[in-house]
């Protein structure tokens, strides 16, 4: 701390700092100063005329304490408590178990809002039943054990694209979905070069998903082709028209093509 100047020669060699003083070296308001001595949480060891406060150095590393326990989220309830060393482990405990929880809950709307963003990237519009179904959605549990063995839950729960995800596989599967949807847009067929390329891309996806597990596909896309099996499980809904694209492209994939 700086060198201070005494605020009173009649006070052996203590040395005192006024509010502004203390303010411009601890780079803190004189309001706030002046509230916490309001609230009792650090008083001033002198007040002179007019109501003046002097802080001595004890008062100043009182400030200084309850600076460092703001930093750290803390209330000044639970400063107060610490100053008076009152379960100070048990308080920091219960402050660490609080943040962790404060970080679970931010985790979880980050989460929530950047699969509203891959809803908007699919869908160019959103509604407010999109929010409160993805939230829903989000905190039911999944009966993934329905539908999938011990050991296909396991890959998938770690392989499968999210909408919670930034990845680069989640947005290559938003993007095929958004070509098919151009191409039941413009008529375009799915015997076409354009609707067999789509079908290449989605089989190099799936693997690079699904590794090389025919049955876990299998039992995947029987999943998705089901909405309610989908909604249950919280994946995004494709529409059956996608869906049947797909599976024409599949048909016809061994046969010349059609124009």
């Amino acid at each position: 701390m700086e060198v201070v100047e005494k605020e009173s020669e009649s006070e052996s060699d203590e040395i005192y700092l006024s509010t502004g003083k203390l303010s411009k070296i601890l780079n803190v308001s004189v309001r706030t100063i002046r509230y916490y001595d309001q609230i009792g949480l650090v008083h001033p060891s002198k007040k002179g005329t007019g109501g003046k406060r002097h802080y001595s150095k004890e008062d100043i590393l009182k400030l200084q304490k309850i600076l460092l326990l703001k930093s750290l989220n803390l209330s000044l309830e639970d400063s107060r408590s610490i100053l008076l060393e009152q379960s100070m482990s048990a308080i920091l405990l219960a402050h660490q178990s609080l943040l962790s929880e404060e970080i679970e809950h931010l985790t979880n709307s980050l989460k929530h809002t950047q699969s509203l963003l891959n809803l908007l990237d699919l869908q160019t519009s959103l509604h407010w039943e999109d929010l409160i179904s993805l939230v829903a959605n989000a905190e039911k549990e999944k009966e993934w054990n329905q539908y999938f063995s011990v050991e296909q839950q396991s890959h998938l729960k770690s392989q499968l694209p999210k909408l919670e995800n930034r990845d680069k596989t989640t947005k290559k599967w938003i993007n095929i979905i958004k070509r098919i949807e151009l191409c039941l847009e413009n008529g375009v067929s799915p015997a076409s070069v354009e609707g067999q390329l789509i079908l290449e891309d989605v089989d190099i996806l799936s693997e690079e998903t699904f590794g090389d597990d025919p049955e876990l596909v299998e039992a995947f896309w029987e999943v998705r082709k089901s909405s309610e099996a989908s909604a249950e499980l919280g994946l995004y809904p494709i529409s059956p028209a996608i869906i049947g694209f797909l599976e024409m492209a599949t048909e016809k994939k061994c046969t010349p093509t059609d124009h």
